[in-house]
């Protein structure tokens, strides 16, 4: 039988549940286990795609095309393995799908109800994740915290699945916050309120993982462990670290595995980790640094950009340096309120992606300085774009030139909409989307970083560099060197330039601590180089 693993959260949201998750899956994965892991978002969305990122934090996007919760990039990152748009289910996505039953009469001469209809519903859909996926074990994440009201229907779902699948098959995990306040004292009370209210929903956690500043000793445990109505050893910590890859660690040594495992009386095997734990190794000790600006319009908000991010930290820690960001709003560079001068303090910058007219001038500008000056620079889709509108501009003198997303009227267009976006009303899920074949030109810089030709990356873009463009920018020395096979511009690149590399994709979809994205170790490796 499947074995399911829920995970809630209490206190406040943003807990870092999906590390959690992640590392609980890396666990039971080295174990030998085929672990799978669901995201659950109450909202009624019916997924992330339409979200603004001060909203949601970052759209991850799947191989098959699914917008979906950032948290899905922790799970591919920290089980190695591809998720699916199914592994991300939706408050939304229930309601729709409850509906659209009821129109067609599935439910005929019932009162239609959140209990049993809705909560059915969940059930099926975690259900069939572990069937299409063949998991041992899932691990589900409920998002939000207890307590919220849209939530309410997904918790009761999972009460309902404790005594469906037996207590032997499942088992919760709750996440909550112990602050430490500023006599330094850890305060263990917001727990306690966490848990009695999970309790109250019907619902008694086997495990309390708790966040906090640091680790917690065994009074602190105890204290939790008697209020939780758990055993103490059902108790473990979750500190601040400097790196998210040393949380499986710290949970394996605090003896999670092996509780976990008698709970869902699985064989206990001690899991490899011995590559995982050279990494966080490699990442504590690295001695060069390298300082990155990261130029975008949602940089109040870091996880709106936390796949790259992380992209960036996985090849640092591959070349044996560290990465130092200095976040630099675009918006702030258009207004004069931030000046130009401050790329001098970086050895080079990612030109963020994000769409719409605010902060793209910011962009362009910041786009030419560092054109001009020789600097790094890796631009990812709306930035790939943006360099495009540069150099059309200040190198080709096409005056006005832009993308028709920001200016619909301009005189050149050099990147205008894919011509099949044209006749697209609806906004949700309509963008061309997930893995596509990138075709490489040979003896580019691209096809040096990757080794090979073709290779599949990750999209989320209705705009495309007007072919038009193509002979004029190469040209003027921004060349394209990386097609579709429908004849989109991929991958653009400045002949005679260090490293200044323009995708359309998304390589931080496809980074992993222990594969790290070709694209990133080739701009850190260059950062390197450069700072030397």
């Amino acid at each position: 039988m499947v074995k399911y693993i829920f995970v809630t959260g209490g206190v406040l949201s943003s807990l870092g549940k999906g590390v959690i998750v992640g590392s609980i899956g890396l666990l039971l994965s080295r174990a030998g286990y085929n672990v799978d892991a669901v995201k659950i978002d109450p909202y009624l969305n019916v997924d992330a795609g339409t979200m603004n990122p001060y909203m949601h934090g970052e759209v991850f996007v799947t191989g098959d095309g699914g917008e979906t919760d950032l948290d899905l990039g922790h799970y591919e990152r920290f089980l190695g393995k591809d998720m699916s748009r199914l592994n991300n289910i939706t408050a939304g996505q229930i309601y729709l799908s409850v509906l659209e039953k009821e129109r067609e009469g599935e439910y005929l001469g019932q009162c239609v109800q959140v209990v049993p209809h809705v909560t059915d519903e969940i059930k099926s859909r975690i259900r069939e994740v572990a069937r299409s996926r063949g998991s041992d074990v899932l691990i589900v994440e409920v998002g939000g915290t207890v307590g919220d009201i849209e939530g309410l229907p997904f918790l009761e779902a999972i009460r309902q699945m404790r005594l469906e699948e037996g207590p032997s098959n499942t088992v919760f995990i709750h996440v909550a916050l112990a602050p430490i306040i500023s006599t330094g004292e850890l305060k263990t009370k917001p727990v306690q309120h966490s848990v009695q209210e999970l309790r109250r929903i019907g619902i008694q956690p086997d495990a309390i993982v708790v966040r906090s500043g640091r680790m917690l000793n065994e009074e602190e445990k105890a204290k939790i462990a008697l209020y939780g109505n758990v055993p103490q050893r059902a108790v473990f910590s979750d500190p601040d670290v400097s790196s998210v890859y040393e949380v499986p660690l710290i949970l394996h040594r605090e003896g999670l595995l092996k509780y976990v495992a008698e709970v869902l009386r699985l064989d206990y095997r001690e899991p490899y980790l011995g590559d995982w734990s050279s990494l966080a190794e490699k990442a504590r000790s690295a001695s060069k640094e390298v300082k990155v600006a990261m130029v975008g319009k949602y940089t109040k908000v870091r996880d709106s950009y936390i796949s790259i991010v992380e992209a960036l930290r996985h090849s640092a820690a591959q070349v044996g340096a560290r990465v130092n960001l200095g976040w630099i709003e675009s918006t702030d560079i258009e207004s004069g309120l931030v000046n130009l001068d401050v790329l001098d303090e970086y050895d080079g910058a990612v030109i963020l992606p994000g769409f719409g007219k605010r902060g793209a001038e910011g962009k362009i500008r910041a786009l030419k300085k560092l054109r001009e000056e020789g600097k790094p620079v890796l631009g990812i889709c709306f930035g790939m774009q943006l360099m495009v509108v540069e150099a059309a501009r200040n190198v080709l003198g096409l005056e006005g030139a832009n993308s028709t997303e920001l200016d619909p009227g301009t005189e050149h267009p050099v990147v205008d909409l894919i011509p099949w976006q044209r006749g697209v009303s609806r906004l949700g899920g309509t963008m061309r989307l997930g893995a596509h074949k990138v075709n490489l030109e040979k003896d580019s810089l691209v096809w040096r970083l990757y080794g090979t030709t073709p290779v599949y990356e990750r999209f989320r873009h209705r705009y495309t560099v007007n072919p038009k463009y193509v002979d004029k920018l190469s040209e003027a020395g921004l060349k394209p060197t990386g097609w579709s096979d429908e004849g989109f511009v991929e991958v653009v690149e400045l002949k005679g330039h260090r490293f200044y590399l323009g995708v359309q994709f998304h390589p931080e979809f496809k980074s992993r601590p222990l594969s790290p994205s070709p694209v990133f170790t080739g701009f850190v490796k260059s950062l390197v180089e450069r700072a030397i």
